[in-house]
């Protein structure tokens, strides 16, 4: 089943590659939506795509890139959207 869900992911996510790498990984797996930075110092990424495709990149997003330290995950389902690609904002 295809879904879409918003993360507010805090910590150490900005300046550290985290919005490229969350796309990188959000295209192997086939997975549409945004990452962009948050004026607080998080970031927001919004994924549209099938239910493990979504909860694989969730995964993801716990670790992120190699500098990255994150603290928080903010987890909230939102009504689908069908888009085209991955994309930073």
């Amino acid at each position: 089943m295809n879904i879409c869900k918003r993360f507010i992911i805090s910590g150490r996510v900005q300046g550290v590659w985290y919005r490229g790498s969350t796309q990188q990984q959000a295209r192997r797996l086939g997975v549409k939506g945004y990452a962009r930075n948050l004026t607080d110092g998080s970031v927001e990424v919004m994924a549209c795509g099938p239910d493990e495709k979504i909860d694989e990149l969730r995964n993801w997003l716990q670790q992120g890139p190699s500098n990255a330290k994150v603290d928080a995950i903010m987890a909230e389902e939102i009504e689908f959207r069908d888009l085209n690609s991955f994309e930073t904002r």
